[in-house]
């Protein structure tokens, strides 16, 4: 492409070989300039065309890639629906092998007689042909350029499709722009010292590398394809850790604006205070949760404002530091709110706080959609005179109307349930207050330097002492009279039971009827001398609410669900849980469940009933459910299994698309990008680089670049 200049910015259109249509479909595939297409189009595999393996060579279930001239062409249109087979007789020298293309019809003017052809696939033995057949195995047809070096006699990248631009096409204009870039159009984004740290190559040897890799001198050909396959190179991780670096650097800059407008407020602790924390605690602190209060209280103290993410495992006590770190703010004179995300859970909360807080002088009101008239009226007066320092409540608590006097810190627990502008709109209640939030849903730590990376972390990874192990087992369908039996002894001796049923959108009405039934066998043949509940995700939320409560009080002996037993409900008599088709569930989920049960003194058992043939990964869910009940180890292997997007749900609001980091297998280079991102932000502050004008100009390049808003 000589004569033309060129920059990451180029548009797609102006580069040779791409016309308007061309430009068009990589639009469409969200590639508009040249890093785009450097970028997003990155190989999905390459093949080792330095060494092909002759016809001779080819050995069964083995891939290979072949080189050979097509001698013979013929379509075969069979009886059954018209079902169309392709086969082309090819050779190299060593023999000769059928190739064969099922129903595509389109492929019979792509090959001719005489072409040379490149193929790549698994050989395998064939009923109908002697010999080892190529069943549609990928190809690239050998034009006039045969002995073109970005096609043949190297590691080649093998790309996909993009509208009518082949694979082979889009490897030559690839090819072509890299070889004309120079390093001035692709700058440096890494700190110097961070480079020389690591001795990382340049951005456009990186790039160059990706797409085209170069064995290094007396290498291994297959190992050096092998780390090229892992994006292990050198070359790989460079890439990887800058992506992660300039997507942490953005979360930190994101923090570190929210903290340049001080607070006006002044929290103190002194002997005072420190008493009256101490008086709340129904039992002595764990270790974790002593350093945890130390790392909120000393944010409270701070000038700075709190973005706090506290994470603890089922039953680790996170309620108990945010009501000691809400003491701490009502102590000093400051009102405080918690929210929960359903008015059973924001109950709970609301008469534990009340036998907590019992002794002090502190009045709490209590918010939710139920609360109207005359009762609403008060609690609203009571908060905007400052006669209520604590609010517990559901969304209710940020809605119009609701005036707080002082607002100094908000605490919300569950905070996946709740959205961004939700969380927003009660941090608008007072003067910048402070924010916790809290999830019992243990995240890997991968995920959450990256969905709460521009919040600070604290994790309870220490449960309280006299908590006992769930005992959990795996039962066949045959098992389940036995399995009954043991709910009935439970059931006799005054616990309470979950049945859990998966419901799943495919078969929703098939899952909800199968619930149905099963509760109405329960309560009829079963357990006849119990009362059985049965609860679905198509009741309203009053009935819903209802019924837990019922089965909180104990009113109601044994529950079925369809659904996830609601995060947070705390029912300390129910000792036993039995998850139908377990298999079906996801590791978290299932931990999440487990959680609902052992939170009492007495024995407890989670009992996974599966039906049918087990899947590999099924197999290794459920082994690591039966064998550990650390929520963080569960986590992390319930990603390993799902990967990111699965893990979270699909589509999950507030994931970036990472182009060649991976969270799970670079878990390591991310952590080493957040430090060195930290330490570069701290240098520019330290010689005044981030003032408000520069930390929005980062910011606004890092959306763009990630294509998201603010995460968490």
């Amino acid at each position: 492409m000589p004569g033309m200049a060129l920059a990451l910015d180029t548009p797609v259109r102006a580069l040779p070989g791409i016309g308007p249509s061309r430009a068009q479909a990589l639009l469409q595939a969200g590639i508009g300039n040249l890093g785009e297409l450097l970028k997003k189009h990155i190989p999905f595999r390459y093949e080792d065309r330095t060494r092909f393996r002759s016809i001779a060579q080819l050995r069964k279930d083995e891939e290979a890639v072949l080189r050979a001239g097509v001698k013979s062409i013929r379509r075969v249109v069979t009886r059954v629906k018209r079902f169309q087979i392709l086969e082309l007789m090819v050779g190299d020298g060593s023999g000769w092998m059928m190739v064969k293309y099922f129903n595509q019809p389109y492929l019979h003017k792509v090959f001719a007689e005489g072409q040379q052809a490149i193929f790549f696939g698994a050989p395998r033995s064939d009923d109908y042909s002697p010999g080892l057949v190529l069943q549609n195995p990928e190809f690239e047809i050998l034009e006039e350029d045969a002995e073109d070096s970005v096609h043949i006699g190297r590691i080649v990248p093998i790309y996909r499709k993009v509208g009518d631009l082949h694979p082979r096409r889009l490897r030559r204009i690839v090819h072509d722009v890299l070889q004309d870039l120079s390093d001035q159009e692709l700058p440096e984004v890494l700190p110097d010292n961070v480079v020389r740290r690591y001795g990382f190559p340049s951005r456009l040897e990186s790039l160059r590398q990706v797409h085209f890799p170069e064995p290094p001198e007396g290498s291994d050909p297959a190992e050096f394809l092998d780390q090229v396959a892992a994006r292990s190179t050198l070359f790989h991780q460079r890439l990887i850790f800058e992506e992660f670096y300039r997507f942490q650097l953005g979360l930190l800059v994101l923090r570190s604006r929210r903290r340049l407008v001080p607070k006006q407020r002044r929290i103190e602790v002194n002997q005072s205070v420190r008493e009256a924390v101490k008086s709340v605690l129904p039992f002595h602190p764990t270790g974790a949760q002593k350093r945890v209060l130390k790392e909120i209280v000393d944010d409270l103290t701070s000038p700075k404002v709190m973005n706090r993410l506290l994470q603890g495992d089922v039953g680790s006590g996170k309620t108990i530091v945010a009501l000691q770190a809400q003491l701490v703010v009502m102590e000093n004179g400051y009102q405080t709110a918690l929210m929960a995300p359903t008015e059973i859970l924001a109950e709970q909360h609301q008469r534990s706080y009340s036998r907590l807080l019992s002794e002090t002088p502190y009045r709490i009101a209590y918010l939710s959609s139920n609360i109207k008239g005359k009762q609403r009226r008060e609690a609203l007066k009571t908060i905007a005179s400052g006669q209520a320092q604590l609010v517990v409540g559901t969304h209710a608590v940020f809605q119009e109307g609701v005036q707080f006097k002082e607002l100094a810190l908000v605490v919300i627990d569950e905070q996946h349930r709740f959205g961004v502008l939700q969380r927003s709109r009660l941090r608008e209640k007072g003067d910048r207050p402070d924010t916790l939030v809290m999830t019992a849903t243990p995240i890997p730590r991968s995920l959450a330097l990256t969905l709460y990376g521009d919040l600070d972390m604290s994790i309870l990874d220490e449960m309280p002492p006299g908590r006992r192990p769930v005992q959990t087992v795996l039962k066949r369908g045959r098992n389940r009279d036995q399995v009954y039996q043991l709910v009935r002894r439970q059931l006799a001796a005054g616990r309470q039971a979950y049945l859990v049923y998966p419901l799943i959108e495919e078969s929703e009405k098939l899952d909800l009827q199968a619930a149905v039934e099963a509760a109405e066998r329960l309560r009829s043949e079963v357990f006849p001398e119990f009362k059985v509940g049965l609860l679905h995700g198509k009741l309203v939320g009053a009935k819903k609410d209802a019924l837990m409560r019922e089965f909180a009080e104990g009113k109601i002996q044994a529950l079925v669900a369809t659904t996830v037993i609601e995060v947070g409900i705390d029912v300390p008599n129910a000792t036993v849980m039995v998850i139908e088709h377990a298999e079906r569930f996801g590791l978290s989920q299932l931990h999440q469940l487990r959680g609902r049960i052992g939170r009492g003194p007495h024995e407890s058992y989670c009992i996974l009933m599966v039906e049918g043939r087990l899947g590999r990964d099924a197999r290794e869910r459920l082994e690591v459910m039966r064998q550990s009940s650390d929520g963080f180890r569960i986590a992390e292997k319930d990603l390993e299994l799902r990967g990111p997007g699965e893990f979270l749900g699909v589509r999950q609001s507030g994931l970036p698309g990472f182009l060649f980091a991976n969270l799970v297998r670079d878990h390591k280079l991310l952590q080493a990008a957040r430090l060195e991102a930290e330490q570069y932000l701290e240098q520019l502050e330290r010689e005044g680089g981030t003032n408000p004008r520069n930390l929005a100009r980062l910011i606004q390049r890092w959306r763009r670049e990630f294509g998201l808003s603010e995460v968490g």
